[in-house]
C-alpha cells in the first residue's frame, strides 16, 4: 500500500515514522520518501491490516490523507472514498494558531519596549514578578507551541532527536529559567514558539514547491475516458476502463490510457512522456501513451494497458523510488548527521555549564546560548539538501522526456568522462533506406526503382523492404512478376513483364559476364547525373568495380545492381542512415567536459569507420560480439576514473550497459524491457537529449555541493558565534533552520529551468 504522509517532510520526521511502523506486527518492508511524503508498506494481510498501519503512522504523530491499496480501493467501492486533500499551508490550523502567536508575541513586545507604563506587574510565580507583557508571552507560547509540543512528545515517545525534541526543550528550558533564576526568559520562549512554527510553515510550503513537480506528471493522465459500448459511448472513471476496450478520444482531449489506434488519424502531442516538441503523426495500428494529448483528428483507441500499468504510471512510480537509490553525497550526509546532533547537544550543555567560568557569561545569558545551539543542533537543512536536489532533477528530467531511475544514476551521469555508443538504432536510424539511386545505359530513375520493386517485392531481406519502401514513396508503376528465385548469398531472380531480371551484389553481375570496370550513366542532354557526378572523373562512365562501389560501401553502404541477362540497368546503395543529431550530439557532448566518445558495433570495419567519421567520434570498435562489448566497456570503466555510460537500446545491449557506470536506452516509451534495463532511459527516440541529461546531472552535482556546503557552513558558523552572545536566538531560528532549508529547497529548484535543448 501507498500512503501520503505530507507533514513528513524531513528524515526526523520519517524516522518518527518507522519507529512506529517497526512496532506493527505483520509488516514486512516499508519505504519512508519524505521528499515526496508517501510512504511504501508491504504487510501480512493474515497478521495485520490497513487500519493498523496507518494508526502506527498517525500514532507516530502524523496524519495520513491518501491511501492507495487494494483493501482501500474495496472501500472505494463501497462508497468510502479517500479524505479530502489537506488545506494548504497558509490556511491549516497550524497557520492560523502561527498568526494568532504572533499577534500576542508583538502586543507583548510593544508593551516590554514601547508602552512600557502599561505593562504593570499583575502576579507573581514561585516569588518572581509576572507582568503583562510576560503573560501575553505566556500566551504566545501556549497557542503557538501546542505543535511543538504534541511533536516533541512523539519524538522523545520513539527517542528520537529531532528538531520537535530539541525545540520543545528549548521552550520549556527558557521557561524553566525564567522561574529559576529571577531573569524572565519569557520574550525568548514566545520567540522561539512563533518563529519556529513560522519556519516550519515555511519549510513546508518550500517542500509542497518540489513535490507540485512530481505531482505535475500524476495530474497528466485524466481520471475519465469515454468508452465505446456498443453503437454508443459512456464515459467511466479510468480504473474501470478494462484492457481491451475502445477509448475514443476527441480533439483537444488527452488520452486516458496506453493503446494502439484502432480507427482515425490525427497529430498527437508526446512532449509529455517523450519530450518531442513536435505533434507526431498517428494512424491505424500506431502506439499511443496516457498523458498525452490529441491534437487534431478524432481517434480511437484500443487499450493495453491498465490504468496502473501504462507508461505513465511507471514513470512516476520509477521517479517515486528513485529516492531509494540514495546518492553518495546523501549516504555521506545521513552518516554526518547521525554525529552532528549528538554533538551539538553536548556543545550546548557545555556552553551552558562553562559559559560563566570560561567565558564570564551571565547564568541568563549562558541559558540563552545553549537553548540557541539546541535550535541549531537540527541537521534538516543539509539532510534535505541532496533528496530534494534528487527530486528536482528526476522531475524535471521526466517532463522532457528523460527517466532517472535513482539520484546515483543522476550523480554519476554528471561525472562520467567517457560516452559509449551503440551504431545500429542509437547513431543511426536502426532502419535501412535508399541513399543512391544511379540509373544506367540509357534507362531512368524511375525504370531502376521500378524493376527493382518488381525483383524485391517478393523477398523478405532488410535490404529489399528498403528498396520497395523507396519505390512506393516514387508512386512508379507495377510491373508483372513470376518466377521469382532467391540466390543464396548473391540477390534475387524473376521474370518482370515476361523478361528475366536480377538484383544483388556485384558479384552476381560479375557471374552473368557482365564488364563492371566500363559502364555508362545515363545522362541529360550530355550532363552526368549529380549522384554520377560525384562518382566519376569520366564525363558518362562508370568504372562500378574500382571506384563507384568501392566509394559507396566506405561510406557504409550496401550495393545492389540491377539489370537483365543482357544489360544492367541501374544500381542502388542502401544503408541504415545516420541520425541528423547525431553529430550534434557528440559535438555537444565534447563541449561539456565529455573526454572521450567511442562507438561500439558488430558491424564490419568498413562501415564502423565511415559512420564514426560522419558522427565524430573520437574511437571505434568494430565486428564485436555481445560479450566483446562489455570487454571493452570494462576497459573505458578501468580507465576512466570518474566513469562510463553505455547509450543503446536497452535490449540488445544490455549487459553492456549494466556494465556501465550508468546505462541509457533510446526510445524506452511503452518498452518495458527498455524501462527495466536502463539506469537512465531517454523516452523518445531522440539522441540530442543527451547533452541535455550531461548538462542536468552536472548542474544537479553542483546544486548539491552548494547545498551541503552552505548548510554546514551557515550551521557551523552560527554554532561558532553563539559562545561569545552574537547570535540572538530567533536569528538561529530563522537563518540556521528555516532559512537554510528554504534555501537549499530554492536552489534545488533551479534544476527545473534547465532547458531540454541544452542551450
Amino acid at each position: 500500500m501507498r500512503l501520503s504522509v505530507p507533514d513528513m517532510d524531513c528524515a526526523s520526521c520519517a524516522g518518527k515514522v518507522e519507529s512506529g511502523l517497526d512496532g506493527v506486527d505483520g509488516i514486512d518492508t516499508y519505504e519512508t520518501q519524505p521528499t515526496t511524503g508517501r510512504v511504501v508498506v508491504t504487510y501480512n494481510a493474515e497478521q495485520t491490516n490497513e487500519s493498523s498501519v496507518i494508526g502506527a503512522i498517525e500514532g507516530a504523530g502524523y496524519d495520513v490523507t491518501d491511501t492507495e491499496s487494494d483493501e482501500s480501493s474495496e472501500r472505494d467501492e463501497n462508497g468510502n472514498g479517500h479524505d479530502e486533500p489537506a488545506a494548504g499551508v497558509w490556511r491549516s490550523s497550524r497557520a492560523i494558531k502561527t498568526a494568532i502567536s504572533a499577534v500576542f508575541l508583538a502586543l507583548g513586545l510593544g508593551l516590554e519596549f514601547v508602552a512600557t507604563g502599561m505593562n504593570a506587574q499583575f502576579a507573581s510565580a514561585l516569588g518572581e514578578p509576572l507582568f503583562v507583557a510576560d503573560a501575553l508571552f505566556l500566551v504566545a507560547v501556549a497557542v503557538g507551541g501546542q505543535e511543538i509540543a504534541r511533536n516533541g512528545y512523539y519524538s522523545a515517545k520513539s527517542l528520537n532527536l529531532d528538531i520537535d525534541f530539541l525545540m520543545t526543550v528549548a521552550i520549556g528550558g527558557a521557561l524553566a529559567a525564567s522561574l529559576a533564576f529571577g531573569e524572565a526568559l519569557y520574550f525568548e520562549a514566545a520567540t522561539l514558539a512563533t518563529l519556529f512554527s513560522f519556519a516550519e510553515l515555511l519549510e513546508r510550503a518550500s517542500m509542497d514547491r518540489a513535490r507540485d513537480s512530481l505531482q505535475e506528471l500524476m495530474d497528466l493522465s485524466p481520471n475519465e475516458a469515454t468508452v465505446k459500448r456498443g453503437e454508443s459511448t459512456e464515459t467511466v472513471p479510468v480504473d474501470a476502463v478494462a484492457v481491451g476496450d475502445i477509448v475514443v478520444v476527441r480533439p483537444g482531449e488527452k488520452i486516458p490510457m496506453d493503446g494502439e489506434v484502432v480507427d482515425g488519424d490525427s497529430a498527437v502531442n508526446q512532449s509529455p512522456i517523450t519530450g518531442e516538441s513536435i505533434p507526431v503523426d498517428k494512424t491505424t495500428g500506431d502506439e499511443v501513451y496516457a498523458g498525452t494529448i490529441n491534437e487534431q483528428g478524432y481517434l480511437e483507441v484500443e487499450v493495453t494497458s491498465a490504468a496502473g500499468d501504462n507508461t505513465l504510471s511507471r514513470i512516476v512510480e520509477m521517479i517515486e523510488d528513485a529516492q531509494s537509490n540514495k546518492t553518495e553525497r546523501e549516504q555521506f550526509v545521513e552518516r554526518f548527521a547521525a554525529y552532528y546532533t549528538p554533538a551539538v547537544v553536548v556543545f550546548a550543555i557545555l556552553v551552558t555549564v562553562g559559559g560563566p567560568f570560561v567565558l564570564g557569561t551571565t547564568w541568563p545569558d549562558a541559558v540563552v546560548n545553549g537553548l540557541t545551539l539546541l535550535v541549531l543542533a537540527c541537521p534538516c537543512a543539509f539532510v534535505i539538501s541532496t533528496p530534494v536536489s534528487v527530486v528536482s532533477g528526476v522531475t524535471s528530467a521526466a517532463k522532457n522526456g528523460v527517466l532517472i531511475k535513482g539520484g546515483n544514476h543522476l550523480e554519476s551521469m554528471g561525472s562520467v568522462d567517457a560516452v559509449a555508443f551503440d551504431k545500429t538504432g542509437t547513431l543511426t536510424k536502426g532502419e535501412l533506406s535508399v541513399t543512391d539511386v544511379v540509373p544506367l545505359n540509357g534507362n531512368t530513375e524511375d525504370d531502376v526503382l521500378r524493376c527493382a520493386r518488381g525483383l524485391e517485392t517478393r523477398s523478405e531481406h532488410p535490404i529489399g523492404e528498403a528498396i520497395v519502401g523507396r519505390a512506393d514513396a516514387a508512386d512508379v508503376a507495377d510491373r508483372e512478376v513470376e518466377a521469382f528465385e532467391s540466390i543464396t548469398g548473391k540477390g534475387v531472380r524473376a521474370d518482370l513483364d515476361g523478361t528475366p531480371h536480377y538484383a544483388g551484389k556485384p558479384g552476381l553481375f560479375d557471374d552473368l559476364g557482365f564488364d563492371l570496370s566500363h559502364v555508362h550513366a545515363t545522362t541529360d542532354g550530355g550532363v552526368v547525373t549529380q549522384t554520377s557526378q560525384q562518382l566519376c572523373e569520366r564525363a558518362g562512365c562508370l568504372d562500378l568495380l574500382s571506384e563507384t562501389v568501392p566509394k559507396l560501401q566506405s561510406e557504409g553502404k550496401t550495393v545492389v545492381l540491377v539489370g537483365t541477362e543482357d544489360e544492367l540497368e541501374g544500381l542502388i546503395a542502401v544503408a541504415d542512415e545516420v541520425r541528423p543529431e547525431a553529430k550534434r550530439t557528440v559535438e555537444r557532448l565534447k563541449e561539456r567536459g565529455v573526454e572521450r566518445t567511442v562507438m561500439l558495433t558488430g558491424d564490419n570495419e568498413r562501415t564502423a569507420s565511415a559512420i564514426a567519421a560522419e558522427v565524430g567520434v573520437d574511437e571505434h570498435r568494430a565486428e564485436l560480439l555481445p560479450d566483446e562489448k562489455v570487454e571493452e566497456v570494462e576497459d573505458l570503466v578501468d580507465e576512466f576514473e570518474d566513469g562510463v555510460a553505455m547509450v543503446g537500446d536497452g535490449i540488445n545491449d544490455a549487459p553492456a550497459m549494466a556494465t556501465a557506470t550508468v546505462g541509457v536506452a533510446m526510445g524506452a516509451a511503452g518498452t518495458d524491457t527498455a524501462l527495466e534495463t536502463a539506469d537512465i532511459a531517454l523516452m523518445g527516440d531522440d539522441l540530442s537529449k543527451l547533452p541535455y541529461l550531461y548538462a542536468l546531472a552536472g548542474d544537479a552535482n553542483s546544486v548539491i555541493r552548494q547545498n551541503i556546503g552552505a548548510s554546514l557552513l551557515v550551521k557551523a558558523g552560527l554554532a561558532l558565534a553563539v559562545p561569545f552572545g552574537y547570535v540572538p536566538i530567533w536569528l538561529a531560528v530563522l537563518a540556521g533552520d528555516a532559512g537554510m532549508t528554504v534555501g537549499v529547497t530554492g536552489n534545488a529548484m533551479r534544476l527545473s529551468r534547465v532547458q531540454a535543448d541544452g542551450e
